[in-house]
């Protein structure tokens, strides 16, 4: 703590990033949750899938990509609200997601599904999460959206400005404007909301997002 990423000689290890940490918060909540994501099939990604069963998230939509690393971020706690982070996510397993990891039976057997902004910034990663959106509302369904913006995730920051919260982005908040009529839940930082609705001021932003979805709005 109060240390540098340079300065840093030793790691602890967990489970992280949105989905994962939604997946197991609600678990300990005592909801019924599940993780539909892609893993390696090397060490970080057993150590994973064994992680959320150890805390009671189902794997059932967990999936081992034979091709590609688990995704990996290393991270300190240099000062309160400060965590400056490298993503080690080139051609990641998690990123390579696509309709055909989506079983529709799977989604229709959940009464919610949570997406996530940084898996709209791909093309294959876009149409799984509408594909899932497309099933859950067909069923009746809720559908929550954390809007989780890394800008550099969507390759507007360098790799070292992990910790980037707002980059603006035209081509951003249009891919992001277009899920919220969809959406019965978003969340998202004030930050977040300002990508989501392409405005540049908190008060702006939520009205735009009003404007487009009636869904509940938690501003973080």
């Amino acid at each position: 703590i109060s240390s540098r990423l340079e300065d840093i000689t030793s790691f602890a290890k967990s489970v992280g990033g949105c989905p994962a940490n939604i997946s197991v918060g609600t678990a300990r909540l005592g909801l019924r949750s599940a993780l539909l994501t892609r893993v390696g099939n090397e060490q970080m990604g057993r150590f994973i899938r064994e992680q959320l069963t150890r805390e009671g998230v189902s794997v059932a939509g967990l999936r081992t990509d034979p091709d590609r690393l688990t995704a990996l971020v290393l991270l300190s706690v240099e000062d309160e609200g400060v965590s400056p982070m490298i993503f080690y996510r080139s051609d990641c397993a998690d990123m390579a997601l696509s309709e055909d990891d989506i079983d529709e039976a799977f989604i229709a057997s959940a009464r919610a599904i949570v997406v996530t902004g940084t898996h709209f910034s791909r093309p294959n990663s876009d149409a799984a999460q509408r594909k899932a959106i497309r099933t859950i509302k067909a069923k009746g369904g809720k559908v929550v959206f954390d809007i989780d913006y890394r800008p550099n995730l969507w390759g507007l920051a360098g790799h070292a400005e992990g910790f980037e919260r707002y980059v603006k982005s035209d081509r951003v908040s249009a891919q992001l404007k277009s899920v919220l009529p969809d959406c019965d839940l978003i969340v998202g930082t004030e930050e977040e909301i300002m990508i989501a609705s392409g405005t540049d001021d908190c008060l702006s932003a939520l009205k735009t997002i009003r404007s487009l979805s009636k869904a509940t709005i938690v501003l973080k």
